[in-house]
């Protein structure tokens, strides 16, 4: 690996690494992968609004799931 392919990466790391230590502070509940894989898509053109909307959908559909089973 070149090391500009090496400062890129530790780069990457270090802004996840960031990203994930904001996202325990608010209390996201999102661990650093599936950070990653939203910061992925976001990078890609996913709209971050909708993204956190389905983030939320999919927590509720979740919590639906685990109360229907617990009963």
């Amino acid at each position: 690996m070149s090391s500009r392919e090496t400062d890129r990466v530790a780069s990457a790391q270090q802004t996840l690494d960031i990203l994930h230590d904001i996202s325990q502070l608010l209390n996201t509940g999102l661990d650093r992968e599936t950070l990653a894989t939203c910061v992925e898509m976001i990078e890609r053109g996913t709209n971050p609004e909708a993204l956190a909307a389905v983030v939320q959908e999919m927590r509720k559909e979740k919590a639906g799931l685990s109360a229907r089973d617990s009963n």
